[in-house]
């Protein structure tokens, strides 16, 4: 589980820096914006495949 929050953490900075680095680049903020809920989206469905094969049994 530690793996996971490492990776969303590093996702969600990597976002962060590209959406800073647009805005310096004086992409309009409408791009911006799609630009990071594509990202948020590709960066969750890449989460849930990295997790998604795995269950604890008991």
């Amino acid at each position: 589980m530690a793996g996971l929050v490492l990776y969303l953490v590093g996702y969600a900075v990597l976002i962060a820096g590209l959406a800073l680095a647009a805005d310096l680049l004086g992409v309009p903020r409408p791009w911006i914006v799609a630009g990071v809920v594509i990202l948020l989206g590709s960066g969750i469905m890449a989460a849930s495949q990295r997790v998604g094969g795995r269950r604890d049994e008991k």
